[in-house]
């Protein structure tokens, strides 16, 4: 199943929520931010021990205050028009948290739209990739239950809504 949901993605009860992290993994502004903030002090210590991530990885820590189980933070590509690789990267980072995902045995799990706040993604290239990558992961054997795209506002979560119905 594939959803989209309006609200807050530090709330949802899913057993992974991705964090569109900055390569430090320290935490910065938006989605980020929220996520350091409602998981708690424990989260910036246990990023410190990680020590950064690539654009396009993902790297795992436990979700601390979150209700759910794992965080999984991936660094997305700075929009720099498009020419640059970013979209590869941007897939990089889809496929990376749903492969970790169906290895650990996670059911669940909700993403954000990464690379769209301050890295300046467009949405009109993001969320198509987006959903193309979710759904080509979803077929194959290693499927999870529920994948979400937790949006901030309507207009995007319609972006989600109308990407989902077509083919």
């Amino acid at each position: 199943m594939i959803a989209v949901h309006l609200g807050d993605i530090t709330q949802l009860e899913v057993d992974v929520v991705v964090n569109a992290a900055n390569p430090s993994l320290l935490g910065g502004g938006g989605v980020d931010g929220a996520i350091h903030r409602a998981a708690g002090p424990e989260l910036l210590e246990a990023c410190r021990q990680i020590g950064g991530c690539p654009v396009g990885d993902v790297r795992a820590t436990d979700a601390f205050r979150l209700p759910a189980k794992r965080i999984f933070h991936t660094v997305g590509p700075v929009w720099r028009g498009g020419s640059f690789g970013e979209p590869d990267l941007l897939s990089a980072c889809y496929k990376s948290c749903l492969a970790l995902a169906a290895r650990e045995g996670q059911s669940s799990i909700a993403f954000p739209a990464i690379s769209c706040g301050v890295y300046g993604y467009p949405w009109e290239e993001a969320v198509p990739l987006a959903v193309n990558v979710v759904k080509t992961f979803q077929q194959g054997a290693s499927a999870l239950d529920k994948v979400v795209f937790c949006c901030f506002d309507e207009a995007v979560a319609a972006l989600y809504e109308l990407e989902l119905t077509m083919e």
